[in-house]
């Protein structure tokens, strides 16, 4: 498959010459750190709201669990989109945002950015209350008990207890959830929100160069997912860290055991 597709891009007609013209575009570089930054707050939104969702999911008392039910049931049970679009025409629905202490029109409070917030955090958290509770529930309960038993409240146990190793589940979906979101704020172009890929089709729609800025929107799409998948393989390292599991070798060490082992092949090659 990758032959076929080099294949194919060698033979295309791409004037590969002008795509590193574009990758450092200002308007390009714009939307790549607007795709970053609305990234980054989404996330922050899921994690926080998603792990209040997970603790009501597991709370004894009916109307709470039921309540964090019915949002991770609505916001998984529709796309992303749909919930973009939703956000981006509230207006439609409520002309005038009135709190009592703020009243604006509803058009100049839910810019193009607030509904992709909006519209990725919140559909984040329902993801991350089932990545969250599951990696809760993951922890003994013995421990919880035995916390319980020295003194220890139920919000004491579950920061200095439970999350901690929780976090050995947590961490490695969280990271797949964040690549994800970072290709998925590639729809918030549909709400007229400046990102990457909003700027690559703005361009494109008026010199034509149609395949030669999508180039540049995937190669900085490649590179931002590998700088995250880098940083994801650490973080999942430090938290392995005190587990029965041996932790996995860095890319360093790798490619020194690569290498020795390489060496070693060939001198043994030239002796024989």
């Amino acid at each position: 498959m990758l032959g076929l597709l080099g294949w194919a891009l060698s033979n295309a007609e791409i004037k590969w010459g002008t795509v590193p013209d574009y990758l450092d575009y200002d308007t390009v570089l714009k939307g790549a750190g607007n795709t970053l930054l609305i990234t980054v707050l989404g996330m922050l939104i899921g994690v926080l709201l998603g792990t209040l969702l997970a603790v009501m999911r597991l709370s004894k008392n009916p109307v709470v669990s039921s309540v964090a039910w019915g949002y991770v049931w609505f916001f998984r049970g529709t796309p992303v989109l749909v919930q973009l679009m939703l956000w981006y025409n509230l207006a439609l629905i409520f002309p005038i945002l009135n709190l009592g202490f703020y009243k604006d029109e509803m058009n100049d409070v839910m810019t193009p950015f607030l509904a992709a917030l909006l519209g990725l955090g919140l559909n984040e958290a329902a993801y991350m209350a089932e990545i969250s509770r599951a990696g809760i529930q993951s922890v003994d309960e013995g421990q919880t008990e035995a916390a319980q038993a020295l003194g220890m409240t139920r919000t004491r146990t579950m920061q200095r207890i439970v999350l901690p190793q929780a976090m050995r589940v947590i961490v490695p979906p969280t990271g797949n959830e964040f690549i994800n979101m970072l290709k998925t704020s590639s729809l918030c172009f549909a709400i007229q929100f400046e990102e990457l890929m909003k700027s690559v089709t703005d361009i494109s729609s008026r010199n034509l160069a149609v395949m030669e800025l999508l180039m540049v929107a995937t190669i900085w799409y490649l590179v931002l997912t590998t700088v995250f998948s880098i940083g994801q393989f650490y973080i999942e390292r430090y938290f392995q860290r005190g587990s029965s599991r041996t932790l996995p070798e860095t890319p360093l060490q790798r490619a020194r055991r690569n290498l020795m082992t390489f060496t070693r092949g060939t001198g043994s090659g030239a002796k024989a």
